[in-house]
């Protein structure tokens, strides 16, 4: 299994080419900041396409509205679910 710090590198990288990010280099999201509104300024369909990428590349479910919003409310709670499920 992967350590924190590289998890969360792969992560942000992953979130930047997933959304196409074009002007956000993975270094510029930091940690703990919010992906959606304030923070990265990420919308629902990013967040469908966040999911639908952590499951493809983590074999990790995010099954509920619920559990989304807890999950992909910054990278480090996103490396938190990976963690807790044994991914990465």
């Amino acid at each position: 299994m992967k350590d924190r710090e590289e998890l969360k590198r792969e992560l942000k990288a992953m979130i930047v080419e997933v959304l196409a990010l074009e002007d956000v280099a993975p270094d510029d999201i930091e940690d703990d900041a919010p992906l959606f509104v304030e923070g990265l300024g990420l919308d629902s369909i990013d967040a469908l396409e966040l999911v639908v990428a952590l499951d493809k590349r983590y074999r990790v479910k995010v099954d509920t509205e619920e559990k989304g919003r807890k999950v992909l409310r910054s990278v480090s709670s996103i490396v938190d679910f990976l963690i807790e499920k044994g991914a990465g």
